[in-house]
């Protein structure tokens, strides 16, 4: 008996044109076959098409007695420009037949090696530009890789010089632009009516010109070829002259100029796709990244890579391979039925059904390629990895004979290219916080990355590109922003190095700039990624980083696995070095753990430690005082000293209000809806959905970074102690980067000696002394600010400069997102506590929590300057649905839980085997009801309730009591594969995983050791947490 193909909702006679994102289609499909599984179909205004998306279902389409490949409705749509052209030919055209014949040997190995001269030429163009440019220029990699491919297929196979005059200018040759443009428009035709199309005049315009704009260059080439015969023979040599021996003549204009225009388009969009999602993948992977400049370097040295290195650097060849894999530039291949058939044994198609194959997911089929299949690995690649794969499992090329013709070229220039780039550079990404947005024409690419090139040489050559909430966004402000140099060029050079992910060790990197004139150094801030390789020599360097979890920040990753890989014993001769460390003591195993790398490698390969390596606890009350005092040791000064300066004037007290842009990598999402989930005088728990800026995209269990403002009763506070108004405008002007400032952060005692060398009198001398003497007791506990002291000392006669300088700068917060995109691609949901509690200064006041109160306070409308962040690779869902799912949350941690609850509810709908999966939830007492989710047998909830006495909790008032209770259901659920997701603070982290070891020990009859070593490897890829505090 047939089984129905899974369909999702349509609207009738439209059927789901609306249901397919226009701008990124594939996006839209990769989620639908998340959602619906192996197979489902669209209907799109009468056209019926099929979507497969596993190797099971794609291996059996692949064969060629059954299935035949068929022009789907975008290339139907393209025929307008290239007709029967290799790519779009229909089955049988006999003009395809007989330029396939023709062209086959242009494509021999020899053949190939051939054009090894005209790609090193346009190679060399390439280098040369990033070279001249320098490390400042922002790149560009998918514009000039297809610059670069452009010119490659112009001069190897069609001996046409064209575009290298344009290889070092801003804009796209007009060809590249038509046919972006041309492609783009042709898959939106696709899903349009007829009707409507012809009411588009201005659109149908603009595609006719693209096609004229394509088809002259076309034929300016032919016209080009015939009045200057090259001396040696090429590709249109073979379409002119050639007479197929089969057909017994040659191919027609029309189909030379349809071949011309094919190659131009196909031969360079896939293999600039390439070379853009390699060189992100290994930019992402620095491992990776290090194993393949070895083996560069090893096989090749500094000699131009030749003939005989092609396909010789095997991990060369996997990183490919492995890019391919993530990033197929043709994601999607359409096949047909020859005759009515049955696919996977159980589905009924048609003759001639529109078969589209998810090469995208496909080539993450769990089935294949393991649990990690997201993950970028070439090493699966390697040692007969490749060549032991299952059949036609790997697809990036298309497939039997309608598979690309000039693979073989595009695998050597992709060689040559990448050996040549990284003999020459050092890669760093402008924004090192990017994750992966596509752009899909008639293949897809890595849309908004930008990379730095730096040349290998022996010297640093800095250049400031701040992570975080202070990144620049534009091209023209990190050309300017060159170490913030506006201090005298007579001062000493001091570089302050950093890694950070939430913003902590960055903002102390910021202070240690700020005050570097006032103590006679010209500062240059940089991440830890921008100078691997190159310490600098010529002057001190502060690193200021943090652990997450044992692992780098983002922006330091690359610069410590070189570290970790270093040999020589003086290495680092002539670095003048000191590290501090940004930690929480409660993560025993794995505190300070890069900070303590980084100054044991540093010091132990040749460099001068200046001073011992500082640490920061930031569960701890001296936390700062503790940076405050690493940065007196660095700079040999007292806290007595004078801030840096800052001058302020007055400039308008009209009634307009300037208000100030930071430029950062942040973009603007909408706010949709906003909630309050508890009742009426219960601590406040909100619900708020954001609609994500064009292009987002996110997975359940990532975060979703804001940049919040103070709460205006705080800045109101402020303005009145300095007697600011409303409508005043007035102008800072500084040696050191300046912005936006936290003005909650509790006081550091450093604060209190900045306000003892104040104006005061004899009473608030004496109350300031009193708190720096007991600064635990009375500040850091009570959370009292620098505002708080000086509103109840109103004799500190404070300059607002001063005070600004004092300040830390505003963070952005992360929250875990608590939807999926299975319900909504592009909006996204939190799940968040609101700070509004008494506050433990004593003041009558509440304590207003700065994000907390700043979402609490938004509406519907209201714009937000947001960002999706990753979570770590193990904290999301597993691809296979039957693996059940132990969930341990409190309070806000339920945030995650809740989005991979919502994506399996969305799965269960659709019609997919979903396992039943544990979550253990504590919180105060009842609240969000899960009782859909349960009745669907997506989840067993198991709650804790610290203030409820409620049947329910079974006596549990905290989540481990209630793990204890349901001993028996946790072991069950392990011996059925399970996966355990940890998300609250790290105190009831740490109690759920002592639990969890108690159980080892009770069942295996061990010690603690030696049950926490047992659970430590058993759950090693099967044990996630997520911990805030």
């Amino acid at each position: 008996m047939s089984t129905p193909i899974p369909s999702p909702p349509a609207i009738p006679f439209l059927g789901h044109i609306h249901t397919i994102d226009k701008q990124l289609p594939i996006a839209s499909i990769r989620l639908l076959a998340q959602k619906y599984g192996e197979i489902f179909q669209l209907n799109v205004l009468g056209d019926t098409r099929f979507y497969i998306s596993t190797y099971a279902l794609l291996n059996e389409v692949c064969d060629d007695k059954r299935f035949e490949k068929k022009i789907n409705a975008n290339l139907l749509q393209a025929r307008g420009a290239v007709s029967d052209g290799l790519f779009t030919a229909q089955p049988g055209e006999e003009n395809w037949g007989i330029a396939h014949r023709l062209l086959m040997p242009c494509f021999s190995p020899t053949g190939i090696l051939d054009m090894y001269d005209g790609m090193m030429d346009v190679v060399s163009q390439l280098t040369m530009k990033w070279e001249r440019f320098g490390p400042q220029d922002c790149i560009d990699p998918a514009a000039d890789f297809t610059r670069l491919t452009l010119d490659a297929i112009c001069l190897c196979a069609m001996s046409y010089r064209w575009a290298f005059q344009r290889m070092c200018k801003e804009e796209p040759h007009p060809f590249a632009s038509a046919m972006s443009d041309f492609l783009v428009e042709s898959g939106l035709r696709a899903n349009r009516l007829s009707i409507v199309q012809a009411m588009m005049p201005s659109t149908n315009a603009k595609y006719e010109e693209d096609r004229n704009t394509m088809t002259k260059l076309a034929q300016d080439i032919l016209d080009d070829h015939r009045a200057h015969p090259p001396k040696q023979p090429d590709l249109i040599s073979r379409m002119v002259s050639g007479i197929d021996k089969e057909a017994g003549r040659g191919l027609p204009d029309s189909s030379i100029m349809a071949n011309l225009l094919t190659f131009l388009v196909a031969g360079h969009e896939t293999t600039s796709g390439m070379l853009t999602f390699a060189t992100y993948y290994l930019l992402k992977n620095p491992e990776a990244m290090r194993k393949l400049r070895e083996e560069i370097d090893t096989m090749v040295g500094d000699r131009p890579p030749s003939k005989k290195d092609v396909n010789k650097l095997p991990y060369l060849l996997a990183v490919m391979r492995e890019s391919l894999r993530l990033g197929p530039p043709a994601s999607l291949r359409t096949t047909s039925p020859k005759e009515e058939t049955i696919l996977g044994g159980k589905y009924t198609l048609g003759k001639g059904a529109t078969i589209n194959c998810n090469i995208y997911a496909i080539h993450r089929d769990p089935a294949v390629w393991g649990d990690d299949a997201e993950l970028f690995r070439p090493e699966r690649m390697l040692d007969g990895k490749f060549e032991a794969l299952p059949p036609n499992a790997w697809q990036p090329f298309g497939f039997g004979m309608r598979a690309c013709i000039g693979r073989a070229f595009s695998w050597q220039e992709v060689q040559l290219t990448m050996i040549s780039i990284f003999q020459r550079f050092d890669l760093v990404m402008r924004d090192p916080t990017y994750e992966l947005e596509l752009k899909q024409t008639l293949t897809i690419k890595p849309h908004n990355f930008f990379i730095h090139a730096i040349p290998r040489k022996d010297r640093p050559r800095l250049l400031h590109i701040p992570s975080g909430p202070t990144a620049q966004a534009t091209r023209g402000e990190e050309k300017r922003s060159a170490a913030f140099a506006t201090a005298s060029k007579d001062m000493k050079p001091l570089y302050v190095l950093y890694g950070s992910n939430t913003g902590t060790s960055e903002s102390f990197a910021q202070r240690l700039v700020s005050a570097a004139p006032s103590h006679g150094f010209r500062a240059t801030m940089e991440t830890l990624d921008k100078v691997t390789e190159y310490l600098p020599t010529n002057g001190p360097v502060l690193i200021v980083t943090a652990s997450y979890e044992g692992q780098p920040a983002d922006n330091a990753r690359h610069f410590v696995n070189y570290l970790e890989n270093i040999k020589a014993s003086d290495a680092f001769k002539g670095v003048n070095y000191s590290v501090f460390g940004c930690g929480n003591r409660d993560w025993t195993t794995t505190y300070q753990r890069i900070p303590k790398l980084i100054d044991d490698i540093l010091g132990g390969h040749g460099a001068n430690r200046l001073a011992p390596r500082g640490e920061g606890d930031v569960s701890g009350a001296e936390f700062f005082d503790t940076f405050d005092q690493w940065e007196n040791t660095e700079y040999g000064t007292s806290t007595e000293e004078a801030a840096p300066a800052l001058n302020i004037k007055t400039v308008s007290t009209g009634t307009a209000r300037a208000e100030r842009l930071r430029q950062r990598d942040m973009g603007l999402g909408t706010v949709v809806d906003t909630k309050v989930l508890t009742a009426s005088g219960a601590p406040i728990k909100m619900h708020i959905e954001f609609k994500l800026s064009e292009g987002a995209t996110y997975r359940a269990g990532d975060y979703l970074a804001i940049l919040p403002k103070n709460p205006d009763r705080i800045v109101h506070r402020a303005m009145a102690r300095f007697g600011l108004q409303e409508d005043m405008e007035i102008e800072l002007d500084s040696s050191s980067p300046t912005g936006y400032v936290e003005l909650q952060q509790p006081a550091r005692t450093r604060d209190l000696d900045i306000l003892l060398q104040a104006k005061n009198s004899k009473a608030s001398k004496a109350a300031l002394k009193d708190l720096k003497a007991n600064y635990t007791n009375k500040v850091f506990g009570p959370r009292l600010s620098v505002l708080d002291i000086l509103e109840d000392n109103k004799a500190i006669d404070l300059p607002l400069s001063t005070f600004l300088t004092m300040l830390p700068a505003m963070r952005i917060r992360q929250y875990s997102i608590s939807s999926s995109p299975l319900w909504d691609a592009e909006h996204v949901t939190l799940t968040l506590s609101v700070v509004n509690a008494p506050a433990r200064s004593g003041r009558k006041e509440k304590f207003l929590g700065v994000a907390s109160t700043f979402l609490a306070g938004l509406r519907p409308g209201d714009k937000v300057q947001l960002a999706v962040r990753a979570a770590s690779a193990a904290f999301h869902p597993p691809q296979d649905l039957t693996v059940p799912l132990v969930m341990v949350c409190a309070g806000s941690g339920l945030a995650p839980m809740r989005g991979f609850l919502q994506e399996r509810a969305e799965q269960k709908k659709a019609g997919r085997e979903v396992a039943t999966s544990l979550l253990f939830y504590g919180c105060r007492a009842p609240g969000e009801d899960s009782s859909t989710w349960e009745q669907m047998g997506i989840v067993d909830v198991r709650v804790a309730f610290s203030r409820c006495d409620v049947e329910r909790a079974k006596g549990c008032k905290y989540v481990q009591d209630r793990i204890a209770l349901d001993k028996e259901d946790i072991v069950k659920s392990f011996r059925a594969g399970a996966k355990y997701y940890v998300c609250g603070s790290s105190k009831m982290a740490a109690g759920a995983k002592q639990v969890f070891i108690r159980f080892v020990q009770e069942t295996k009859n061990l010690d603690e050791a030696a049950a926490t070593e047992l659970f430590t490897k058993g759950l090693q890829d099967r044990y996630a947490t997520d911990v805030f505090e």
